[in-house]
């Protein structure tokens, strides 16, 4: 058979080859556009999104969680529903007044496995101690002994709020690090509801707008009926604000049912899918009424955080305040139950007393005896820097460290002794942008803690731990075990019925 001639009629298979090509170059077109399209998003959000300093913090913290025999760490996170006066949120109920309080803080417990999670209510009439906190003019306060807890967002009596105040007396009050901290105003909250298509909620009897606000002098108009419905946008923020007219009337009754809200907007949530399609349009609408701290400070950061949440249960998602009396007109916290449940949160025990930080052991690491330290995980070390320094008076650790850390590919630029000879446990501190790199040092440290820095670069400091496994020290105290109290154990899973427990 001849060849075809040049310019004769193509082949079928030369046909197919260039569809071929012009479907593969249009793909990669429009797979340019998309990733485009998500940069300009996340630049725009970027923008939107407000931070605090990091200079308000009390430099006197907990220390920060220990990773578990995975390398991974529990996190802690403080949400605040902060009620400003400034902007569009004045028209949304914020009221005439400057300034801003928090009528909301909720601390979230991210457990080390990722699979459960706790959010404690603590009630804003709460009598706690209000450690030094900074002022706009740059002067710290005094303590304040028996102070309202939602008074620490008010110092300073900005219209931003003072959330690192907030975090301190949180920590205070806990003994647990605060990994991360976020604010959230009447705009964003409106916003967020609407982004997600509605939340379904319940109310136990109809709401009129004499129960929204007492003052109007009557009844008013019916804002919501009895029973399940689906709300958004200035719906929502009144259902989440509404105190009178429903049992008791206080706030400790609101707060319940502020919970079975965030139960039902996880799940609306969840239900949509946990990705960062569906995410990144709940982040628009937030970001402009949203603060953080500098370390949450850009959307791809909002969403990662988010999508770490994603393999968690509903059912393993729980609500409950802290417990607590009244004390007068204000809310008292009742000992020892609460000391119980902060304990059990920093151990990283769930309130039914269980571990969640112990996972199943890899198939080839063997179980360490007493004393004794388990095999190294397997970890690539290429091309991160760490500067090892032994805080103990056990001579000769840095050395073997180092050659534990060599050996993993890591380069080792310092061994030397720390300046302090007292630290009981190992310590990984890191760098803006350098979490990922020490989480891979913590990995060879087992219940290292890890800890977040102003200056660039990594270093380990090693503790009594650390001796302990090599056999010259004894082995730190075990874990607090055991159920909790009923005032505690007794919390709302994000499944249960929305009608349920409310007042």
């Amino acid at each position: 058979m001849s060849a075809r001639r040049a310019g004769g009629p193509k082949t079928g298979s030369s046909r197919g080859r260039k569809v071929r090509r012009i479907a593969l170059w249009t793909t990669a077109g429009i797979a340019a556009l998309a990733v485009t399209a998500g940069g300009l998003v996340y630049y725009r959000l970027n923008g939107n999104l407000s931070t605090f300093g990091s200079d308000g913090i009390s430099k006197d913290r907990p220390d920060a969680a220990s990773a578990d025999a995975q390398g991974r760490v529990p996190v802690n996170l403080l949400l605040i529903g902060s009620d400003s006066r400034s902007g569009s949120n004045r028209d949304l109920g914020g009221g005439d007044d400057g300034g801003a309080r928090s009528d909301t803080a909720i601390l979230l417990h991210v457990y080390a496995d990722h699979k459960h999670a706790v959010g404690v209510s603590i009630p804003r009439d709460s009598l706690v101690a209000i450690p030094s906190c900074l002022l706009p003019n740059k002067n710290w306060t005094k303590p304040q002994a028996g102070a309202m807890f939602n008074s620490a967002f008010s110092v300073g009596n900005t219209e931003q709020g003072n959330p690192a105040c907030t975090q301190n007396t949180v920590e205070k009050l806990t003994g647990l690090r605060i990994d991360h901290t976020m604010v959230i105003n009447f705009q964003g909250f409106a916003d967020m509801t609407s982004a997600v298509g509605g939340v379904d909620v319940c109310l136990p009897k109809p709401v009129y707008e004499g129960d929204l606000n007492p003052n109007l002098g009557h009844r008013g108009k019916l804002l919501f009926e009895q029973g399940h419905q689906k709300i958004s946008g200035q719906a929502a923020l009144d259902y989440v604000r509404i105190r009178h007219g429903l049992g008791d009337g206080s706030d400790i009754g609101r707060t319940k049912r502020q919970q079975a809200f965030l139960s039902s907007l996880i799940k609306q949530v969840k239900s949509q899918g946990m990705n960062p399609v569906t995410l990144l349009p709940l982040a628009d609408a937030v970001t402009k009424s949203l603060t953080v701290d500098e370390s949450l400070g850009s959307a791809q950061k909002l969403v990662d955080f988010a999508m770490s949440l994603k393999d968690i249960d509903l059912h393993d998602i729980k609500f409950l305040t802290v417990p607590w009396r009244y004390q007068g007109e204000r809310v008292a916290l009742v000992h020892p139950d609460a000391d119980q449940l902060w304990a059990a949160l920093k151990a990283d025990r769930t309130l039914d007393g269980q571990d969640a930080s112990a996972g199943p052991a890899p198939a080839d690491s063997p179980t360490a005896a007493p004393g004794q330290s388990t095999a190294p995980a397997k970890v690539d070390g290429t091309g991160i820097k760490v500067a090892v320094h032994n805080g103990t008076e056990t001579a000769g650790l840095a050395g073997k460290a180092a050659a534990t850390l060599e050996a993993s590919g890591f380069t080792v630029t310092d061994r030397a002794n720390a300046a302090s000879h007292t630290h009981a446990t190992t310590l990984v501190e890191y760098g803006p942008g350098e979490q990922a790199k020490a989480e891979q040092v913590a990995a060879l440290f087992p219940g290292a803690t890890l800890q977040a820095g102003s200056h660039a670069g990594i270093s380990l400091t090693l503790g009594a731990d650390y001796a302990a496994g090599n056999g010259t020290t004894a082995a730190p105290p075990p874990l607090p075990t055991g159920p909790l109290p009923t005032s505690v154990s007794q919390a709302r899973s994000a499944d249960d019925d929305t009608c349920s427990d409310l007042t």
